[in-house]
């Protein structure tokens, strides 16, 4: 079947792909600072101004912007339009506080349809593929994301959106579409309703899975792809940014996600200096918009760990798969956790599912880390998260299906301490 040819930037001489980023860095710079009186402040107090900014390697000398920023100036200060301009506003949950809002102008979301369909491209689409979108719809920017992209692309989308996991493998089955996109952690949950209603989820038609919003490790991956016989790859976004579309693994080589860099120009800071790193090494992922109107975001902390490495399947930088983020990671007793690090253990046991909870706890003054599991294997569970990560934890073996299944971002982590 014919493929979808690349777009010209997505293949240029490196020397092209900076001089159309530092050009789009300086407009943003300055659109930043002109529009919007927050901005405006942070510059000043740091002592630069658009004009500072010669070369890349100057954007270090911009203030970080942090998600404090967009709660401080809820819901609108950040915009850098009128309202008479905004088409469209997406939020994130709020579980954490107020959430942070999102405005786009039509350029934006033309700018944003555009980087899906080329994430859906580079995942492997090809023309006549139909697409079952599974993220949800309204608020959170995956559904919209990613049918809007799709359907760019001239693809079919089915929009259904999170939930009704029994409509899901329904439609699955009865619309035979090739690619999904949903969660990691509901695509289990879909393979569990599958084998409920006695459907083989090695034997549908999909051949390829996109999956976004939310950390999971390579060993998922392979569980995913054994289980469901596709092609799982991984998509970067978030909606501070842009929404979905910011990177995307390339099916070619599945080594990591291609960052679309005409679009948005990364870096990645030590996590508590806030100081750069060089490429390869790990730290902070942070994030400049370079085309965005409505809300541009410049030296963005998106608090996620990864690296930065050379392009492979496109000229642009990868950066490594994230797996964890600064702001999830558990102190028990003294020792840095990170779920993504128990969730790697827990797949390498045969006997259990890969449907886990982390409930946080108090023993006297000291954190306690319970980790509830289905299945069988708990007690080789426990030595090898001692033996790897460092730590003396109680593993729980549950029935199969009682931990709650998620139909959006897993919740993984029940915090159970005093407050």
């Amino acid at each position: 079947m014919k493929a979808f040819p690349l777009e010209d930037i997505e293949k240029a001489h490196p020397e092209e792909l900076r001089r159309v980023q530092l050009q789009r860095l300086k407009w943003s710079l300055k659109h930043a600072y002109d529009n919007v009186a927050h901005y405006r402040r942070k510059f000043d107090a740091a002592g630069v101004k658009p004009e500072d900014c010669r070369s890349a390697a100057d954007l270090a000398r911009f203030p970080l912007t942090a998600k404090a920023d967009l709660r401080e100036t809820y819901p609108f200060g950040m915009f850098a339009v009128p309202m008479d301009r905004i088409v469209r506003l997406h939020a994130s949950s709020g579980t954490t506080g107020k959430p942070t809002v999102v405005g786009y102008t039509a350029k934006d979301i033309d700018t944003w349809t555009h980087v899906m369909a080329r994430s859906i491209r580079a995942a492997g689409a090809r023309p006549g593929d139909k697409v079952h979108v599974a993220y949800g719809y309204g608020l959170f920017t995956g559904g919209l994301g990613a049918h809007y992209g799709a359907e760019r692309l001239g693809l079919a989308v089915i929009p259904l959106g999170g939930g009704m996991t029994e409509r899901q493998v329904q439609l699955i089955v009865d619309f035979k579409p090739e690619i999904i996109m949903v969660t990691p952690s509901y695509m289990l949950a879909i393979a569990d309703e599958m084998e409920r209603q006695g459907v083989d989820p090695k034997k549908t038609s999909l051949r390829v899975g996109i999956f976004g919003a939310e950390p999971w490790t390579n060993q998922m991956r392979v569980s995913i792809e054994k289980r469901l016989s596709l092609d799982a790859i991984d998509l970067y976004g978030l909606s501070e940014v842009i929404g979905p579309g910011v990177a995307q693994e390339c099916i070619e080589t599945k080594d990591g996600l291609t960052v679309w860099e005409d679009h948005f120009y990364p870096e990645v800071v030590d996590p508590a200096s806030g100081a750069p790193l060089p490429d390869g090494e790990k730290g902070e992922l942070v994030i400049t918009s370079l085309t965005k109107e409505a809300l541009p975001v410049i030296r963005y902390r998106t608090r996620d760990l990864t690296r930065l490495l050379p392009g492979t399947a496109r000229t642009m930088r990868r950066m490594e798969k994230i797996t964890g983020r600064s702001d999830d990671m558990l102190i028990i007793r003294g020792v840095n956790v990170f779920p993504s690090q128990i969730e790697e253990l827990i797949l390498k046991q045969p006997g259990l599912s890969p449907h886990y909870l982390l409930e946080l706890s108090k023993d006297g003054p000291l954190d306690h880390l319970t980790v509830l599991v289905e299945g069988r294997g708990g007690e080789a569970l426990r030595h090898a998260i001692k033996s790897y990560v460092g730590i003396s934890v109680d593993v729980k073996e549950v029935p199969l299906s009682s931990i709650e299944r998620s139909i959006g971002k897993a919740k993984r982590v029940v915090d159970k301490r005093p407050k």
